[in-house]
């Protein structure tokens, strides 16, 4: 019984192990490329870690800079292309909201000194 569990052992190593033989193939220009493509995308997200801004907003969330570039390098390709595409389609200047806030402020500052409205104590009309 034991020559049979050997022999079974040492056969079913060989097998598995010519089942997982290197393969060599030619790399094409497309996957290079798209190598490539990756490695621009990944520069790209850890030199914007390296701004001055970035760095002040990591630090104030707990943040280390080692440990925001070790989680850029733990992502795939796909999920940094998205962050790479993310960070390209935010507004420089923030969400506007600070901006659509004093605009709403200021025409109903207009319309109360007008007379249109009386939203503020503090305004008199000029009617």
């Amino acid at each position: 019984m034991k020559k049979f569990i050997v022999h079974f052992l040492m056969s079913a190593f060989v097998v598995v192990g010519f089942q997982q033989t290197a393969q060599a193939a030619m790399i094409g220009t497309a996957q290079v490329a798209a190598a490539d493509a990756a490695a621009q995308v990944r520069a790209r997200l850890v030199a914007e870690l390296q701004r001055a801004d970035v760095q002040i907003a990591l630090e104030r969330n707990g943040i280390t800079m080692e440990a925001a570039q070790a989680r850029v390098a733990a992502l795939t390709d796909a999920e940094a292309a998205s962050l790479a595409q993310q960070v390209d389609s935010l507004p420089a200047g923030g969400d506007g909201l600070i901006g659509a806030l004093v605009f709403i402020f200021v025409v109903l500052l207009v319309t109360d000194i007008l007379g249109l409205t009386k939203v503020f104590p503090f305004t008199r009309s000029a009617r």
